[in-house]
Order: structure tokens, then C-alpha cells, then sequence
């Protein structure tokens, strides 16, 4: 299974870097390939000051060797040996009338001493962090998002969905990162759902990606906006970071891993505002982002 599903986020990643590079029209992807001194390494491609794209990545890994210590605390083992590959994603566009999107898709194993696999699982999603709210665009990535998920399992959606709102949301500002999508982790294998159930599965979620977030895209690119937006755009920018480094497990893990920074922090917008104290005007379209971000919404 490792290998299969190794080369499918290695031909994923290709298609979504091509079609992302069609799509911006201007700027194409930068390559960086690194070794991991423990075991494995990655292929690093970063998309930067294009004519959509202001920044983003689309990165693969494929890690393995001995458990660091970290690891051995969270999974309750002593010693033992593990792999882990998986895609990650994130980008921000420059017109803030276009949401930042982020995705990723994981496969782990652990194994004993003498090398036999004792858990195994997938995990992933994809969720929308926009900055001014257009419910056809909500509707249309969550519709994508539970098309894929219907072909599986009916409870699928509902569950994953519930998930992601629970996972994206800045508890020390009260209010989600954005309007979410699908988040799912530790997908067993067990008599209902095999792990290659759980591999049709995440194949499907992965495969929905750009049907989901580029019709988005090509609406609004073009869309003039002012000083205003940008700066408001920025200002909410400033909570996405906030949740990458205070909350989320995956930066946080690999900043205790001695994982590698740039990959790491490849998520990361490269213009942000923090203005103290700030509240948009009552009744704006700012504001009613805030009132959604709130309270998370059923969007399908």
C-alpha cells in the first residue's frame, strides 16, 4: 500500500502543479528536492508573485526510519520503525476576492522490531479560508467535497465535515479559520472499510481537489478590488498564521521534529497584517465573514 499510494500523490502532485500554472498564467513552480537525515526526503515545489498566486506550495514527502521520540510519546510505543508519505498544499491568491485553499492527503505505518507492520492509516482534507464570502462559491466547494464523499460512505460528509470545523477553529479567538471542508484521521482498516477502501476513498477526496477550488478561481481572479480589500485581506491572513503556529498539529509537530523549516513553513502568506484591535464596520461585507466565522454554517 505505501508504494501504491506513493505514486499516486507523486502523479497528484504533477497534475495539480500543471493545471495550478495554467490557471495563474504567469509565474510557474520552483523545484526543491531534500533528503530527510533520518530516512527518505521530498519534492518541494513553490509558486510565488504570479499573476493569481502570491505565494504557494504544493509539496510531497516520503519519510521513514527509526520513531523519534516525540512520536513514541503520542503513539504510547517504546521503540519501533516508521513510514509516512503524504501531499500537502496551500495557496494564497493575490485578489482578495479568492479564497486560500489548503489540502493534504497522509498515509502512515508503524512497525515492531523485527519489521512487521503493527497500525496503519490514512488521513487528510481540504478546507477554504476566504476572505470575503460568496455562498455560490461555499456551496460549490462543499458540494464537490460531499460528491466525493457520497461515493463511499453516506455519513461520510457529515462526519468529516463536523471534523474540520472542530479542527480549523482559533479557540483563542473563538472563530473558525474559515468555512471548512473535510478533515478525517487515523482511517483504519476494519471490517466495514478495508485500507484499500480507505485508499479509494482518500483517491477520491484527492482527485476532487481541482474541480472543487478552480472553478472558484476563474469566478473571481479578475475582480477589481481596493486598498480596503487588500488590507482587510492581510488583517485575516494574520489568523491564519496565528492557527498554523499556535494549533496545528502538523507544524507543530515538525517544528519538535527538527522537521525541515522551509517545507514546514512553506504555509505561511507573505504579506500579513496584525492591526490591534480591529473590527470592520457593522453591516459590511467584512463583518458578515466574521458572523459566518462565528457560527460554522452547513454549506451542502
Amino acid at each position: 500500500m505505501k508504494q501504491k499510494f506513493f505514486q499516486y500523490i507523486q502523479e497528484l502532485q504533477d497534475t495539480i502543479t500543471s493545471r495550478l500554472e495554467q490557471a495563474d498564467g504567469a509565474a510557474k513552480f520552483r523545484e526543491d528536492l531534500w533528503e530527510r537525515p533520518g530516512g527518505g526526503g521530498g519534492r518541494t515545489r513553490v509558486i510565488e508573485n504570479g499573476g493569481v498566486f502570491e505565494k504557494g506550495g504544493v509539496n510531497i514527502s516520503r519519510v521513514f526510519g527509526e520513531l523519534p521520540e516525540l512520536m513514541q510519546k503520542n503513539f504510547g510505543v517504546e521503540d519501533g520503525d516508521f513510514f509516512a508519505c503524504g501531499l500537502s498544499l496551500v495557496l494564497h491568491p493575490k485578489n482578495p476576492f479568492v479564497p486560500t485553499v489548503h489540502a493534504n492527503w497522509r498515509y502512515f505505518e508503524m512497525y515492531d522490531k523485527d519489521g512487521n507492520i503493527t497500525d496503519r492509516w490514512f488521513g487528510g482534507g481540504q478546507d477554504l479560508t476566504p476572505y470575503y464570502l460568496f455562498n455560490e462559491d461555499a456551496i460549490h466547494f462543499h458540494q464537490v467535497c460531499k460528491s466525493a464523499c457520497d461515493k463511499h460512505n453516506p455519513s461520510f460528509y457529515t462526519d468529516f465535515k463536523k471534523k474540520c470545523d472542530h479542527y480549523f477553529w482559533n479557540t483563542h479567538r473563538n472563530e473558525a479559520r474559515g468555512i471548512g471542508g473535510l478533515f478525517f484521521d487515523h482511517c483504519k482498516p476494519s471490517e466495514k472499510m478495508t485500507i484499500e477502501h480507505w485508499y479509494d476513498f482518500v483517491t477520491e477526496v484527492g482527485d476532487s481537489f481541482l474541480e472543487a477550488y478552480l472553478p472558484i478561481v476563474e469566478r473571481r481572479k479578475d475582480l477589481l478590488y481596493s486598498e480596503e480589500n487588500r488590507n482587510w485581506q492581510e488583517i485575516r491572513r494574520g489568523r491564519y498564521v496565528e492557527f498554523n503556529l499556535v494549533h496545528d498539529k502538523g507544524t507543530l509537530f515538525g517544528l519538535k521534529t527538527n522537521g525541515r523549516i522551509e517545507s514546514i513553513l512553506m504555509s505561511l502568506p507573505p504579506h500579513v497584517q496584525w492591526v490591534y484591535d480591529h473590527h470592520p464596520e457593522k453591516g459590511s461585507e467584512e463583518e458578515k465573514l466574521l458572523q459566518i466565522l462565528q457560527t460554522p454554517k452547513d454549506w451542502a
